[in-house]
């Protein structure tokens, strides 16, 4: 067998990603879950890396965001 890929270590950094984003652009994790159309406790549950997210969900938060998904992919990737 390969080696094993942490995804438990990408999905947090994702998270951290996507919290220090929101942050940046002073959104409470009630109105950024509006703008992405996603219920306010997943949003805290994708930030503390609680749940795997789809690639339809990971969209919906980069529009939120206003940034591209890469952007994103990237900035977890490198820590």
């Amino acid at each position: 067998m390969g080696k094993e890929v942490n995804t438990k270590k990408f999905s947090q950094e994702f998270g951290m990603a996507i919290r220090r984003r929101r942050h940046k652009l002073n959104l409470s994790q009630e109105d950024f879950a509006e703008l992405a159309n996603i219920h306010r406790t997943y949003v805290s549950s994708i930030e503390l890396a609680k749940v795997d997210v789809g690639i339809g969900v990971a969209y919906k938060i980069a529009k939120a965001l206003n940034t591209p998904l890469s952007k994103l992919l990237k900035e977890a990737e490198r820590e």
